[in-house]
């Protein structure tokens, strides 16, 4: 196996090399907390409320404490694979081709169902401000002009991607900032009183609810074939991310749970808005509103910037047709993958809504974690070229084991049974197919050396 994965390596660094190397800490933590903080947080705050009251904030701290287990798994892989296709590509080295394709498919399900799911969130926040987005070809229309619009930007190469992402990662801050800078001055100390603990099962739907808010790091380094420096980069922007990321949703829940209070919770469509309209105004509300939209257009960007590249990356590997690999002779960019990604995007958006999309993925997620975490330990035994600096700290073989049991509690406490049988229906149909493609590969192949 260990021969097996190093030729696959060696075979994948090929073809990666055709890639631009533009990714520095600057531009991968900012996509890293592009992809992290979306429209999710808009509403969750009321979510966590209803739960666990004024107790919220410690479902943060806790979930947070689960993602520092699962960054570090990541960090790492991250620092001993860099090639394009992140989660995939770190299955795909530490198991194999097979394993690696249902990592891929895993990964599939839970990330081209979140961006279609957010872009109707996108163009839902924005009905909000505008009436005529109601209309059915009017809306669609809209969506159609965002995913084109990103499809030319990151086609152009992901130094324009990555500097489109951290541009709208800039702006969709600012009203936060705003709330958080404001909101803080407002708040009343005693709507942050809990007199007594949580109980632990709600405290862990709370944390399962806040993973939504805090995945998505794994789309962010699926362009590690671009990154500059992997075994630096990776674990540096990692790190800096997660830690900016939880500071700005601790900030948020404390800031909208102090100055609303009980009313938190009434409230699951527009909390923050509301919460910035008890300070602000009726101005802070729509810019809270116009924030939940910029938000969904950014999680959009970056994921149009990353989740390509996994198609791409099976596509290098020839699990899918080669053409998925095509790198544009100008741009240097894999404009096939994107743009075939973007299409089914689109077309999940207008015929499915964010409901229907979302519904398995949050449990398709964290198997493609299961998959990953359990690849460490084979990654660990992997030969390291002599100019590598991988990440190394005593003790470190435990981290996934650690990880993993974090993801079986919380199956087990949520026990998502249907779910989990939906997700192995799929990959059992897709396995059928990735076999019947590898039989006539495999007679294609044979055929080519007997002429």
């Amino acid at each position: 196996m260990a021969s097996e994965s190093t030729s696959s390596l060696e075979r994948a660094e090929r073809v990666d090399d055709q890639l631009i190397r533009g990714i520095g800490v600057p531009g991968l933590t900012a996509n890293i907390i592009n992809s992290t903080i979306g429209a999710g947080i808009f509403v969750l705050p009321a979510a966590v409320a209803k739960i666990l009251g004024p107790a919220a904030p410690l479902a943060f701290v806790c979930c947070a404490v689960a993602m520092v287990l699962f960054v570090t798994c990541f960090a790492i892989a991250g620092s001993r694979v860099s090639l394009t296709g992140g989660l995939y590509a770190y299955v795909e080295v530490a198991f194999g081709r097979y394993v690696g394709f249902l990592a891929g498919v895993l990964y599939g399900i839970t990330a081209i169902s979140a961006v279609a799911g957010v872009g109707n969130v996108l163009v839902d926040s924005l009905g909000g401000l505008i009436p005529q987005l109601n209309n059915q070809v009017i809306r669609d229309s809209v969506m159609f002009a965002v995913y084109l619009f990103l499809v030319l930007i990151n086609v152009r190469g992901v130094r324009a991607g990555a500097g489109t992402v951290g541009a709208i990662t800039v702006t969709k801050l600012l009203p936060i900032i705003l709330f958080i800078g404001v909101g803080l001055f407002f708040v009343n100390g005693a709507n942050l009183h809990w007199p007594t603990w949580p109980s632990s099962a709600d405290l862990g739907k709370s944390v399962l609810l806040l993973l939504f808010a805090f995945v998505g790091i794994e789309v962010a380094l699926i362009p590690s074939g671009e990154v500059k420096d992997p075994p630096r980069t990776v674990p540096r922007a990692i790190y800096l991310a997660l830690a900016i990321t939880t500071v700005i949703y601790l900030l948020i829940q404390i800031t909208a749970q102090g100055t609303l209070g009980p009313d938190l919770a009434n409230d699951d469509k527009t909390p923050l808005a509301q919460a910035a309209a008890t300070f602000i105004g009726n101005a802070g509300r729509t810019i809270l509103i116009i924030g939940a939209a910029v938000s969904a257009f950014g999680f959009v960007a970056s994921d149009i910037l990353s989740s390509p590249r996994m198609l791409f990356a099976i596509g290098r590997d020839g699990v899918l047709p080669r053409w998925f690999a095509h790198v544009h002779p100008r741009y240097r960019s894999p404009d096939v993958a994107i743009i075939v990604y973007s299409a089914l995007a689109f077309v999940l958006s207008v015929s499915s809504s964010f409901e229907e999309l979302a519904v398995l993925s949050n449990v398709a997620v964290l198997s493609m974690y299961l998959l990953c975490f359990a690849g460490v330990w084979p990654l660990l035994r992997l030969p390291v070229h002599d100019d590598a600096r991988p990440l190394n700290f005593p003790g470190m073989q435990i981290i996934p084991a650690l990880a993993i049991g974090a993801i079986l509690w919380l199956f087990w406490l949520t026990q998502p049974w249907d779910k989990l049988a939906r997700i192995v229906t799929i990959l059992v149909v897709f396995s059928v197919l990735y076999f019947i493609r590898a039989h006539y590969l495999r007679k294609s192949r044979q055929t080519a050396k007997s002429d």
